[in-house]
This record gives structure tokens, sequence and C-alpha cells, in this order.
């Protein structure tokens, strides 16, 4: 992943600009398309993704501390787990920032800062991973609407309630392939048929070693009739400076099934944000617990000689398991039965990414 950037610049008066371009290259780039931006433009292992392309201003406008205006495309801003590595404390995400919340908007989102403390968030974009026209779902508007606050009890608590709120579907028809998958198109009726999705989160810093963050989410979806909830805690534990012991566990619920879905080949995601059919896997109405432990590694023997930027390793091991008698896991579904459950009730598994940040 790269970047090239500029924080917000006074350039006098109290305003400021600066910008954000960044993209990443590699097989996680599979399933964070931006339709309309490059999307499909690699269809292997591993492909190129743009994940911000943004031009921020500082208004000095309303509020005693101004207004704060991002416009182009943006990282979602609902949940805990961000996309780049640095962004989450973890290799593998959690249920809800793997499947609810949007990864990517194309739009402009307004941060007012009305005291000190307080913030308010108001945005309009094209949708999750989606543009205009051709690349949209249905190009109606979608939206955030919330609330930041920072910095309370003497700086050790933040908390935000962020919703986002529009049609999701796409409008187009049901396409058919010949080997039988479908595509997501839903028709006119996905012009109308709202999405809802709602997160609260409070992180509480105990000390300057130890931070408890509970995380809340909620999607309703009107077109398919599902509800998709979870909680996430986590811990995070400064040991040394160069050593943090993290800690999660969530439990997740989806109440149909047609959430939590596997995209089963290298272009699965980005057609089923297109219209185009995909082949994928899903499970019955599922309950899902997981446990992952990890540490955040920074060797010093090695960051001392490195010259340039600095070494991460995070290994870590999660167990997931059905909570509610299920056997969604270790198993594929076929396009004649694309729902799961003659697989395994739990899954175990170790895992280890590094970062070089430069």
């Amino acid at each position: 992943m790269g970047s090239l950037s500029h924080p917000v610049t006074s350039v006098g008066g109290g305003y400021g600009i600066g910008f954000v371009f960044e993209a990443m290259y590699g097989s996680d780039a599979r399933f964070d398309p931006t339709i309309g931006m490059g999307s499909g433009s690699l269809n292997s292992l591993y492909q190129w993704a743009p994940t911000q392309a943004h031009l921020d201003a500082h208004l000095p406008w309303l509020f005693s501390h101004g207004i704060d205006v991002q416009v182009g495309q943006m990282y979602g801003i609902m949940g805990v787990e961000g996309t780049p590595a640095q962004a989450r404390p973890f290799y593998t995400f959690n249920y809800a920032s793997d499947y609810i919340v949007p990864f990517e908007t194309v739009g402009i989102l307004a941060t007012m800062h009305l005291t000190k403390h307080m913030d308010w968030i108001l945005g309009v974009d094209a949708g999750n991973s989606t543009t205009f026209g051709r690349s949209g779902n249905n190009n109606k508007p979608k939206g955030y609407f919330g609330f930041a606050f920072n910095h309370l009890l003497d700086g050790k608590l933040d908390v935000h309630a962020i919703g986002h709120f529009g049609p999701q579907g796409n409008n187009g028809r049901a396409i058919m392939s010949p080997d039988g998958w479908s595509s997501a198109g839903m028709g006119p009726l996905a012009n109308e048929k709202m999405q809802y999705n709602g997160n609260i989160m409070a992180a509480y810093h105990v000390n300057k070693k130890v931070t408890v963050t509970v995380d809340g989410i909620y999607l309703h979806d009107d077109l398919t009739h599902d509800d998709v909830y979870g909680v996430s805690s986590y811990l995070a534990w400064a040991i040394r400076p160069w050593l943090t012991l993290n800690a999660r566990g969530e439990i997740y619920r989806d109440n149909t099934g047609a959430v939590t879905a596997q995209y089963s080949s290298f272009t699965s995601y980005t057609k089923s944000l297109s219209n185009e059919p995909y082949p994928y896997y899903a499970a019955p109405p599922t309950t899902y617990g997981e446990l992952t432990v990890g540490v955040s590694y920074q060797p010093e023997f090695i960051n001392k000689r490195l010259g340039l930027g600095a070494l991460t390793i995070r290994p870590e091991m999660r167990l997931d398991k059905s909570l509610n008698g299920t056997h969604p896991f270790n198993q594929a579904g076929t396009v004649s039965n694309p729902i799961v459950n003659n697989g395994t009730n739990n899954m175990l598994w170790f895992s280890c990414d590094a970062i070089w940040a430069f």
C-alpha cells in the first residue's frame, strides 16, 4: 500500500487545504474495489485498488472550531478496524468490519466541531464501494449522520455514534451465467428499499498503557429483509514500548445468512457490486463467536539498523465458533447448494503479518 498526502495546512484567514491519494496492490485488493475506479482491470489473485483520493479543507465557518470537509473517495468511518494494516490491531478482521460497515465511499463528508469535545458528522455519498452512472448501484443518495465525543473524562474516553443510510441494492435486472450463478440485481425495487447501518463505539484509556474498547454495529436491509449485528470488545496493553498485547472477543449474528458470504473466485466481490453473476457460498442463519489474541512486536534490534521506517510483526491465534449449532466452517458450497451446513462447528487458525511502514 502506498500513499501521497499532504496534511491540511493553513493558507491564511483560518482556511486550510490538504489531500490524500492512496492505493493498494495485492491479494487483499480483490475484496476492496470501488466500482468505476480501476475495478476489474486485473483479474488474478493479485489486484490493485485505489483506497483514498480526496481533497481536504478546514473552513472557519459557523462554529468557533470550524468545519473539516473531505471531498472524493474516502475510507468508511464506522467501526474500529480500518483497511490499512496499521489501522487495526490484528491481521484478521472481526466479522462486523468484514461484512457490515462501508469500506470506501465517494462523496462529501463534513465534520463540524460544535465544541472542543463534540463533533457533528454529515455526509452524502454514492454508497458502499460504488460511484456513479453505470458504476453505481441505483444512483440514489446515501449518507452519514452522527456525533463524536472526544477526550472526555480528562482525555480518557472517546465515543462516537454514527449511522449510514440509503438504498444499497442494485436496480439492474438479475443476470444468470451459463453455469447457473446469478447476479445481485433486484430491479427497480432497489431504488426505494433502504439500508440502515448504525455504529456505537466507546474507547476508555485506563492509563497510558491499557485501553479498553467496545464496538456495537447493526445493519437492517429492507430489500433482503436481513438483520445483522454484532458487539466486539478489545483490550490493548502496551507491555513495553516495543510490545503490545491485543485481545478481541466478538459475538455476531446474521439472521438470514445472506450478508456473511464467501466470495469464492478472484473477481466475485467485484462482480457482486457490478451486477454480474458471481460464485459464492454462505451459511444458514448463524450466531458467530470469535476470540483473537495476538501481539504487536517491533523488534528493536532490527529497527535500530533499518534506517528507514519501522518493522512490526503481528502473530495471532483465533478461534471462531458457531453458537447456534450450524456448521459453516471449512467447507465450500456449490452452484446447486451454495448454503453450507456440512462443515465444522468451529475453526482454529494461526496468522501472522509483518508491516514495514516508512
